[in-house]
């Protein structure tokens, strides 16, 4: 009976008649240099390399020298610490003078106006979305009222604030509401 060789076979299940099919590589593997020459020249950069290095540092060792001619002394005028100068007067009078000024400032007054102003801060379908709305602005101590309205394309159901007797009350209302995210608010005339 003929030994057979497992090792050189390789894995899988072949036959004894199956041959492997597998081609040898033509590429020729190389390590190192391709040429003798070619590992010369790298050596010689290398060595002109270390060589520039060298000079390098030898010419910025020769040019501090020159720079340096001695030890490095503190300037003559400094004074010791015995020889204050005088502290100097101020030439400045408005430190003293200022505590006495009062400032007066007129503020015109805001006249009342005709208008009454309001707050719309939404608009709803249902009923219970506005009544929603209305809890969030009662918390933040404003009070709002719903109102029914029809038109051409349904009911609504509009979350107002008023009537507010300047707009300035009626931005006052809108920068509270800001602060919980209730940025729809917007200022109209009032018309009962």
């Amino acid at each position: 009976m003929a030994q057979r060789d497992y090792v050189s076979r390789g894995r899988g299940s072949q036959g004894p008649n199956k041959k492997n099919n597998k081609k040898p590589s033509r590429r020729p593997q190389t390590k190192g240099p391709k040429t003798p020459r070619a590992g010369r020249l790298a050596a010689g950069v290398v060595f002109f390399l270390v060589l520039g290095f060298i000079w390098f540092l030898w010419s910025i060792k020769d040019s501090a020298e020159e720079q340096v001619d001695g030890p490095v002394s503190a300037p003559s005028a400094v004074k010791q610490e015995d020889e204050l100068p005088e502290m100097p007067e101020e030439e400045w009078e408005y430190i003293k003078s200022l505590p006495g000024y009062e400032v007066e400032v007129e503020v015109a007054r805001q006249e009342k106006s005709d208008k009454l102003y309001l707050l719309q801060c939404g608009s709803f379908r249902t009923r219970p979305q506005a009544e929603e709305m209305k809890a969030k602005i009662a918390f933040q101590g404003l009070e709002a009222q719903i109102r029914d309205s029809s038109g051409s394309n349904g009911n609504w159901f509009r979350v107002i604030l008023g009537p507010l007797q300047t707009k300035r009350d009626a931005e006052r209302a809108k920068h509270t509401l800001r602060k919980i995210n209730i940025t729809t608010c917007i200022i109209l005339t009032w018309s009962v």
